[in-house]
């Protein structure tokens, strides 16, 4: 698949869907099983099954909430009503072992989500998805490989891989404070040399990728791929 321009109302969009990625969607899940990774979906962003086959998703500019066969959807509105929409309450502190939680913004003030940049979102969350299932399958033997997860906290697909001295995050971060675009990542568990061209992102211990190269690439899933393994090379040639 390939990603493309994005709108340009878009960073204000993910900060929104950001917000209900972490005080609705995630939340949901955690009440009943624990656990708070979320997926790519169809269209946008949510939870794998959990409960009784239970799936709480956004898919464009709608909540979507499927329970026993039966699929129920709203409009976004606030994220109070998202949560309650999912089967919970709004609690700003619903997880407190968070090293670095998302500030919260008011759960009453409404949300102005438009669709281009709710799909462009659920685009690049199922690229990087895909990508990184991809990455799994290139790992050493010995090595530790997470599934993939999309973190609430953080908001973007990732996987850990690697052993001691060599581990690694990958990801395809929406975009953060330094960074307004999407991008793909290399973050080293380890200390990494600074003199090797490769480590080049100044805002973490790794290396990143921009979205304006993915969008200049014929193939974007090759050099997509050939960034991640190419950190993986170096951080296990040391």
């Amino acid at each position: 698949m390939r990603v493309g321009p994005l709108p340009d109302d878009f960073q204000f969009a993910r900060d929104q869907l950001h917000q209900l990625a972490f005080f609705a969607l995630a939340p949901a899940r955690y009440a009943v099983e624990e656990r708070m990774g979320l997926r790519a979906t169809p269209g946008g962003f949510g939870t794998p099954v959990y409960g009784d086959g239970l799936i709480s998703r956004i898919e464009g500019r709608l909540l979507v909430h499927e329970t026993g066969g039966n699929v129920a959807t709203q409009a976004i509105t606030t994220i109070r009503a998202a949560a309650e929409f999912f089967g919970g309450s709004y609690d700003v502190d619903w997880f407190t072992e968070f090293k670095d939680p998302l500030a919260a913004m008011d759960p009453e003030r409404p949300l102005k989500i438009e669709e281009a940049p709710a799909v462009a979102l659920g685009e690049w969350f199922a690229f990087g998805f895909e990508i990184l299932e991809e990455l799994r399958g290139h790992g050493k033997a010995g090595d530790e490989v997470s599934e993939v997860q999309l973190w609430p906290e953080h908001f973007d697909p990732a996987i850990e891989m690697g052993t001691e001295g060599t581990k690694a995050s990958y990801g395809a971060s929406p975009g953060d404070r330094g960074h307004l675009e999407p991008y793909l990542y290399v973050s080293a568990w380890s200390e990494i040399d600074r003199e090797e061209p490769f480590w080049n992102d100044r805002n973490f211990n790794g290396a990143s990728l921009p979205f304006t190269a993915l969008l200049e690439a014929d193939d974007q899933s090759r050099v997509a791929l050939e960034f991640f393994l190419e950190g993986y090379r170096i951080l296990h040639a040391r």
